[in-house]
């Protein structure tokens, strides 16, 4: 019998992070020791550094979303904008196979670079809309951007475009030529999914991306990521503290805490039967 998991497991990897870390102040193996889950504290209480993040490795196939859990503070979103380019990360090294065939550590790769990289290998979805949205441009717009910058200069296929992504992120086209300020924070959120899927990236993170939205929009929008995700095979990465979240997009996740990892394993097995015990009292307050 086919096991969908193993064949996830042993699909070539489309992002591999090894040995991801971001400290904001002086850091040595000493500073390392005084910090982490079992210090309970990110900050050195010597020299007063923040270890943000330290030691993360995963791989992501294509078609796979893997989650990133933990509470505010907890590193993950630091992770997340460090394989963005957002945040110059410390020390660690990230590989995308549709750069470079993943020969190079993209970390090390100048700032134009990483913009370009931006254009079409890598997305993000952020929490605040306005960081991933010009909010003063129409929403066809803020999709002609990364199209423009990707080398697309007729008007009417750009225009197409746009449609085509507003229409499968259920954004009504008659709003195609409003700006985005006068959008909902739902609607906003449906915006910048369609930009950061204008070039179709290979790898699309995604960062507390129902965090500050109703209930309801919460739902629809997780129902069309999930929908899109399975659609498009892209490797994906969520970062969330909200278990439902996780529990819909992902199929692995690690758990992080004080900035390092506790815990990797399977999404069901953690909801099910997680192991250390942070990650035990994260479930248990989700179930509360």
């Amino acid at each position: 019998m086919n096991d969908p998991q193993r064949a996830v497991e042993t699909a070539p990897a489309v992002l591999t992070v090894r040995g991801l870390g971001k400290a904001y102040g002086a850091v040595d193996d000493a500073v390392i020791s005084r910090t982490g889950s079992d210090r309970g504290s990110a900050r050195d209480p010597l020299s007063g550094s923040i270890i943000a993040a330290w030691d993360v490795s995963f791989d992501v196939a294509a078609g796979e979303a893997l989650g990133i859990v933990g509470e505010s503070g907890s590193g993950t979103s630091t992770v997340l904008r460090c394989i963005a380019g957002d945040v110059p990360a410390t020390c660690g090294d990230v590989r995308m196979e549709c750069h470079d065939g993943g020969t190079s550590n993209v970390l090390t790769a100048d700032p134009s670079e990483r913009r370009r990289m931006r254009v079409d290998k890598i997305s993000v979805v952020y929490q605040d809309p306005a960081e991933g949205l010009s909010l003063g441009v129409t929403a066809g717009g803020n999709i002609a951007d990364p199209l423009t910058a990707a080398g697309w200069r007729n008007f009417m296929a750009i225009r197409e475009r746009a449609r085509e992504l507003l229409a499968r992120t259920d954004v009504p086209l008659d709003r195609m030529d409003d700006i985005v300020r006068t959008f909902s924070g739902g609607m906003r959120q449906r915006v910048q999914i369609a930009r950061a899927l204008a070039n179709n990236p290979s790898v699309i993170l995604l960062d507390e991306p129902t965090t500050g939205l109703d209930a309801s929009v919460a739902a629809g929008v997780l129902d069309l990521l999930r929908g899109l995700l399975e659609e498009m095979n892209m490797a994906a990465v969520v970062v969330s503290h909200d278990f439902s979240v996780i529990e819909m997009l992902t199929s692995r996740c690690i758990v992080m805490h004080h900035g390092r990892v506790v815990e990797s394993t399977l999404t069901d097995q953690l909801l099910e039967d997680p192991h250390h015990p942070y990650s035990q009292r994260l479930v248990s307050a989700a179930r509360a």
